[in-house]
């Protein structure tokens, strides 16, 4: 269970961050995160949908007892969100500059 609520996590971390980089003009390079956002009558709904069936994906891999493949997924998403972190601090020191 603790994977799950650790997969939840990262997941509201990861849209938080694709929020912030996209507010401050950095592009989304994942092409299936792009089409979610540019799908929906605003960004947040298809970004939002995104994470409804990648925690959907995560119960199955709960219920299934994958949770080797659970746990490399929420290492995965920990580097992504860092990743978006990195992307937030330079667009930000970009538009100072």
């Amino acid at each position: 269970m603790n994977l799950l609520i650790q997969f939840c996590y990262l997941q509201l971390l990861d849209i938080l961050t694709t929020l912030a980089f996209l507010m401050n003009g950095v592009q989304e390079a994942n092409p299936i995160a792009r089409f979610a956002l540019t799908a929906g009558p605003a960004p947040i709904y298809g970004l939002v949908g995104l994470k409804v069936v990648a925690v959907c994906l995560a119960i199955y891999c709960v219920r299934r007892a994958r949770h080797r493949l659970l746990a490399r997924v929420n290492v995965f998403f920990a580097l992504l969100v860092a990743w978006n972190l990195v992307a937030l601090i330079l667009a930000s020191k970009a538009v100072s500059s």
